[in-house]
């Protein structure tokens, strides 16, 4: 089994309507449940906006800590779900599932495992 990322990423500007979020957030927790039921589920959780980041730098001999995301971007990370799944195209299957409920671009990204 492998693990996946699959990482949501959202528009800048106004959410949804609250009614409209309220049926994803449903459809998003029926397919956890079904990923947990598979036993594929890891972790996963939403984030913060990207005002809400702080990045830290090591520049020469000094650490930099500065508010706000590392690049201004018209789309952000806003949630990411791990799994692990036989391969990547279960991982995709998935990540399907999730841009059809959110209708947001999911980016698959498989970890690198160490020993």
């Amino acid at each position: 089994m492998k693990l996946y990322a699959l990482n949501m990423f959202q528009p800048e500007g106004e959410q949804p309507p609250p009614d409209f979020l309220m049926g994803v957030m449903t459809e998003l927790a029926g397919i956890r449940r079904e990923l947990e039921a598979a036993e594929a589920w890891v972790f996963g959780g939403g984030l913060y906006p990207p005002e809400t980041s702080t990045v830290v730098r090591a520049e020469e001999e000094q650490v930099i800590a500065t508010d706000g995301p590392y690049v201004e971007a018209p789309e952000y990370l806003g949630g990411i779900t791990i799994i692990q799944v036989e391969d990547l195209d279960a991982a995709l299957w998935w990540a399907a599932r999730y841009a059809q409920v959110t209708r947001l671009p999911i980016e698959v990204r498989p970890f690198r495992v160490t020993a």
